[in-house]
């Protein structure tokens, strides 16, 4: 049963998946397959008995990554393993000890920071642009996943031990620290909580009450943790509490991406792992399954000599036509330009045949995105806005889904697909696409439930499948839509797709203008190998002079990348 399970995993993956005691790190780099090795890990662990799956705790960085982890291990055998946020899994412990140890229920967890620094400001006779409330927002966040107390993050303002840390546009050290101050009185005063110290008011419980700690190492005796290069100092010691003196801990990540380190991640805990945990075991995953060989070439010689850096080899032929196409650079006078030749290119790789879903557009910052949707859209394509309103969000879906569940009600005994497709129609839903941007938006994600008819085990009934959108929408497990990607690079992470264009190459967007320090072009640096190792097939790069006045000239990751930044 065990060979079985392990079967289609390759031999590094293998020995991995077999190490099931003790402090481990993988090295995985991108395309490695470490969701398959860590969730094989443990689907092995429950079948041969060494972990009992109530107590295994798998951690990872966001609720999607979460929801499609615990899909992978449904889907595995190993029902009962929980995977988590940090901020899930420690606000569902604070939850459930605050009554017990401190009395009453626990305080409200605040939806959003710039409401509350508006007022702070306010009251302190202090105006401020959104920008710049939104960047103290920021701010507050970085200094409390820092761990820093106010008194040591005024230091760091004012340079002492190093570098001084810039403070946003328009507002000065002093102001900055009242307004941070006078953030923490009004949540006080009204009995709220952030999302950082959910982790914070975790940690201290666990550290200052011997009968939490007890309990939740009790209730999770096996760890994994997903995407480690990403943990902050303070997830990194709720972590150190949640294990306490036991070191059954298993840590995954590449520090090639990480890429968040403007909100207080860093890759030093991966990095030193075996230091903090003598006689742990490393293994590296370097076989890339997702990207074409030149693509890999580009990506390897991009982050040759950086600290933890993998070296990727490439193991799988790219798609039929696309075999030994090099990653290709062109250079247009404007972003105008730039989109309606992206266009372009997308729609006729649509017309060759490619699934627009197999088609991403990438870029630095959000502000890009306007240009290119306006002429995707008007050559006919269909857009979807990576992380802008979350599919099960819509309102055509929320519709969907509730007349499913009431169906699910009743004695139905036709085909699954027959019951679906007439609740799909009585929300407007066609056999035939309509006109209009909006419109065909709206049929695709409505078509998109459609889908996930076609995945569900021969057999499956209303009633299961009405409780596979429940899972799903309570994780954010979403189906993909026919539809081009967009997306900021940040939220690309994990993603993957057969072509990729990654548009505004140039010096002053990636790198971005105020990446100046060494540490910050380095980070741009590992944002682009990000978005390069995406690509499963083509990689098509570009970039602009930036319009009538421009001046930007390549990103110099373009020649560090071995890309030619010829017009």
């Amino acid at each position: 049963m065990a060979d079985d399970l392990l079967a289609g995993l390759d031999p590094d993956q293998r020995v991995i998946a077999e190490c099931l005691r003790g402090p481990v790190a993988v090295l995985a780099g991108a395309g490695t397959g470490k969701t398959r090795t860590i969730t094989h890990r443990i689907a092995h662990g429950v079948r041969t008995g060494v972990y009992t799956p109530e107590r295994v705790l798998a951690v990872t960085f966001t609720r999607k990554a979460a929801g499609e982890m615990q899909a992978r291990l449904r889907a595995l055998g190993a029902e009962g393993v929980r995977a988590q946020t940090f901020h899930g899994a420690a606000l569902a412990q604070l939850g459930y000890f605050w009554p017990e140890l401190v009395g009453g229920s626990a305080p409200q967890v605040l939806g959003g920071k710039v409401p509350v620094v508006s007022q702070a400001a306010e009251s302190l006779g202090i105006e401020l642009h959104r920008e710049s409330l939104r960047d103290i927002a920021a701010e507050i966040e970085w200094r409390k996943v820092s761990m820093l107390s106010l008194e040591s993050y005024g230091e760091r303002l004012r340079g002492a031990g190093g570098d001084a840390r810039a403070t946003p546009s328009g507002v000065s050290a002093e102001q900055l620290i009242a307004i941070q101050e006078r953030y923490g009185e009004l949540l006080d005063e009204r009995r709220q909580i952030d999302f950082e110290d959910v982790l914070i008011l975790m940690t201290g419980m666990l550290a200052a009450e011997p009968r939490a700690a007890m309990q939740v190492r009790e209730r999770y005796r096996f760890f994994t943790v997903d995407e480690y290069q990403d943990v902050s100092p303070l997830q990194h010691a709720l972590l150190r509490a949640w294990l306490g003196e036991r070191e059954d801990v298993c840590v995954v990540g590449d520090a090639s991406q990480t890429i968040y380190g403007f909100a207080g991640a860093t890759s030093e805990y991966l990095l030193r792992f075996a230091s903090e945990h003598p006689g742990a075991r490393e293994f590296r995953l370097e076989r890339n399954y997702r990207s074409a060989e030149p693509v890999v070439r580009a990506a390897n010689r991009l982050m040759r000599g950086r600290p933890g850096a993998l070296t990727l080899e490439a193991v799988r032929e790219a798609a039929p036509g696309a075999a030994g196409v090099r990653p290709s650079f062109e250079w247009f006078a404007s972003e105008q330009e730039e989109a309606r030749a992206v266009a372009a290119s997308v729609r006729a790789a649509v017309d060759a045949g490619t699934p627009a879903a197999e088609i991403a557009v990438l870029y630095r910052t959000n502000a890009q995105s306007a240009a290119i949707e306006a002429e995707l859209e008007r050559v006919g394509l269909s857009v979807r806005v990576h992380g802008a309103q979350r599919f099960f969000d819509r309102a055509e879906v929320r519709q969907a889904v509730m007349l499913i569940r009431g169906q699910a009600k009743a004695a139905d005994d036709r085909p699954l697909f027959q019951i679906v497709i007439d609740m799909l129609r009585a929300c407007g839903w066609t056999s035939e696409p309509p006109e209009g941007a909006a419109a065909r938006e709206r049929w695709q994600a409505l078509g998109a439930i459609l889908t996930l008819v076609d995945e569900q085990p021969p057999g499956t009934g209303i009633a299961e499948f009405s409780e596979e959108l429940l899972a799903r929408s309570r994780t954010h497990h979403e189906p993909a839509l026919d539809a081009v990607t967009l997306s900021a690079i940040h939220a690309a992470k994990g993603l993957e797709w057969s072509l990729v264009h990654l548009i505004g190459m140039s010096e002053g967007l990636l790198p971005i203008s105020y990446a100046t320090a060494e540490a910050a072009v380095d980070e741009e640096r590992r944002l682009a190998y990000v978005a390069i190792t995406r690509a499963r097939d083509e990689l098509r790069i570009s970039g602009t002079a930036g319009g009538a006045r421009g001046h930007r000239v390549p990103s110099s990751f373009l020649a560090e990348a071995g890309i030619p930044a010829a017009g």
